[in-house]
């Protein structure tokens, strides 16, 4: 894990979201407490960031520095949201091209199927907030800088986006490793 894309310290991590860094996730000692710990939970409230309680040790694998029992992943791209992307793509003309991934934790497997994404004219990536992947700088140099070209949406569920996508007139397509039937095109009429 490279230095620049974490942060330690309950402090740290308070001037971070508070200067709107893009916090992937947060790790918290899971008996953490005290005045500087509530601060960091009031702030963080409400705000959607994905916070998991973990027991020390993990952090102390992470890191050996003084981490007062938090850390933060910074993202290494800005997360857009799926309800401002779709209508500037209706507003454009175009017919919205969107890959939802679910259940993709390995970083370079996310690489390589956002380069894919880019190569084949994807508007966005839609990822879960919880059991996905990290836009980390692993899956950025992975997926050939195409990660700093593609935007990606964390939304709360799979499922509300795909809500939201058929709600706006999308075509929903979806595949799994088990599919059987081989698309080579997808046709727009509904």
């Amino acid at each position: 894990m490279e230095k620049n894309e974490m942060i330690f310290g309950i402090r740290a991590v308070i001037e971070a979201v508070e200067a709107g860094k893009e916090i992937d996730k947060i790790l918290v000692k899971k008996d953490l407490q005290g005045d500087l710990a509530k601060e960091l939970f009031d702030l963080i409230k409400g705000r959607g960031f994905f916070v998991q309680r973990v027991p020390v040790e993990r952090l102390n694998r992470i890191t050996r520095k003084n981490h007062q029992g938090v850390i933060a992943f910074i993202s290494a791209v800005s997360y857009q949201r799926l309800g401002d992307i779709i209508p500037s793509l209706f507003e454009e003309g175009k017919v919205p091209f969107i890959v939802l991934l679910d259940g993709i934790t390995d970083v370079r497997n996310f690489g390589a199927i956002a380069r894919t994404c880019e190569c084949t004219g994807v508007d966005a990536i839609v990822l879960p907030e919880r059991g996905s992947v990290s836009v980390n700088a692993d899956a950025v140099k992975t997926s050939a800088g195409a990660l700093l070209h593609i935007p990606v949406c964390r939304e709360r569920s799979i499922h509300s986006a795909i809500r939201y996508l058929k709600d706006s007139g999308i075509k929903v397509v979806a595949a799994s490793e088990k599919a059987v039937m081989n698309y080579t095109r997808v046709d727009y009429t509904v």
